[in-house]
């Protein structure tokens, strides 16, 4: 059974840079051939595909957000971050790492297992 854990800060001040950990167990995030992404959903609005990265470390974005995110890993840790800079309020949103097998990481009905998710606030 895979899980994902989130962790991370809930409040963040705008301008800055929100970091965000998935940690997975129960699987490598180096299997061939999974996706792991992020995806966020604004209070009252729906899921929102941020980015992935896949098994062999090559990482996809969604074109709105790719100036000011940024998706890595720590194999070692079987560990995969999120990193959105100069954030605003309109970033507030709960936050889910997901997984998702071949590159159908834009279909979020393909997601097999998601964190619980996190909440994070920008705000001064």
């Amino acid at each position: 059974q895979v899980q994902l854990q989130e962790s991370g800060p809930g409040l963040v001040k705008p301008s800055q840079t929100l970091s965000l950990t998935c940690t997975v167990s129960g699987g490598s995030i180096t299997t061939n051939y999974y996706y792991w992404s992020w995806i966020r959903q604004p209070p009252g609005k729906g899921l929102e595909w941020m980015g992935a990265i896949a098994y062999s470390g090559s990482t996809y974005y969604s074109p709105s957000l790719k100036s000011r995110t940024s998706i890595s890993r720590d194999t070692s840790k079987n560990q995969f971050t999120l990193q959105l800079s100069s954030v605003t309020p309109e970033d507030t949103a709960v936050y889910y790492c997901a997984r998702v097998y071949s590159g159908s990481y834009y279909y979020l009905d393909e997601y097999d297992y998601w964190g619980q998710g996190t909440q994070v606030t920008v705000s001064s």
